[in-house]
């Protein structure tokens, strides 16, 4: 773990992106035999601070959260808005857009990832804590999400 770049190993959430988070989260509840959800939106950039391609984003999306024994499941509904979720959707469709690490120290795991060619596509608050996507993808075929909690 000391070479790690995180400094963890433990996935703490798998994000899927949909067209449709109520249908999404009700079929996703059935599988699994839980109750389905809630959603809730994101915040607005007045709290968020959202930030795309470095340029700030009025960015929201729908969010549904299944927390299994040892990860969760994020599903997003992203709004029209310049978003990684919404460029994600609309250049793959539905699916897989990232796996989630907890970390501390996200200015130092930020400039440690984009030092190995891994570069910051969105970043923003959240109440209690902040997040930043990376495009990984070249390196992990997955975008990478880091989570940092106050």
């Amino acid at each position: 773990m000391k070479n790690s770049w995180l400094e963890t190993d433990l996935v703490a959430q798998i994000g899927i992106i949909v067209r449709d988070i109520e249908q999404t989260a009700e079929a996703f509840a059935g599988f699994l035999g839980v109750d389905t959800p809630a959603w809730s939106w994101t915040d607005g950039f007045e709290k968020a601070q959202t930030r795309f391609r470095g340029e700030p984003s009025e960015a929201r999306a729908k969010l549904a959260f299944f927390q299994l024994g040892n990860i969760e499941i994020e599903l997003i509904e992203p709004d029209h808005n310049p978003s990684t979720w919404r460029e994600y959707l609309d250049e793959h469709g539905e699916g897989v857009h990232h796996i989630a690490f907890v970390i501390k120290d996200m200015k130092g795991k930020t400039k440690r990832l984009e030092e190995e060619g891994i570069s910051l596509i969105q970043k923003g608050e959240y109440e209690g804590g902040r997040y930043a996507y990376f495009d990984s993808v070249p390196q992990l075929k997955v975008l990478l999400e880091l989570l940092e909690n106050d």
